[in-house]
């Protein structure tokens, strides 16, 4: 794939609309050409402690003050302008998108959203990869990657993954 934008969202707990960041990369002819990271004020607003910031280290005090989701996606959706969406587990993240629109009352736009979790795992043999989690592929395919559950770091992981198997 050439033009598309990478996305990736981190929830604050188990509810699918609690989405607590965004992190999005642009990538047009073949090359990252923007990017975009927001903290959300989550819905509902509640954390999992002990479970959700050892994952991705956000905390309520650092999102209580954020835009909600809806306020987000209006900076968001201008920077996808009509380019398809791609996730790395993208069963997580588009399900998480379109529960938070419903959520807000928003009118979900019919992405096509590709999956580089799904790609990797009908392209390159198991026997390969211990996983195919962000950084064990991005190991096996020589892309540097830190900051795991941070969502503009995984989302522009994701970007570079699709430019290699998408």
């Amino acid at each position: 794939m050439n033009d598309f934008v990478a996305i990736d969202v981190e929830t604050a707990n188990y509810n699918p609309t609690s989405i607590c960041a965004i992190g999005a990369v642009k990538v047009v002819d073949g090359v990252i050409v923007d990017r975009f990271y927001e903290l959300v004020k989550p819905e509902p607003n509640w954390y999992v402690r002990n479970f959700t910031e050892n994952i991705h280290g956000i905390s309520r005090s650092d999102t209580d003050s954020c835009p909600c989701f809806c306020e987000i996606w209006q900076r968001l959706e201008p920077f996808i302008e009509n380019l398809p969406l791609v996730a790395h587990n993208k069963a997580f993240d588009e399900r998480c998108i379109r529960a938070t629109f419903k959520v807000y009352g928003m009118d979900y736009p019919e992405y096509d959203f590709y999956c580089t979790l799904s790609k990797a795992r009908a392209t390159i043999p198991r026997t390969l990869l211990k996983s195919f989690s962000l950084p064990y592929l991005c190991q096996f395919l020589g892309i540097p990657f830190s900051n795991h559950h941070n969502a503009l770091a995984d989302a522009e992981a994701c970007a570079k993954i699709a430019m290699s198997i998408l």
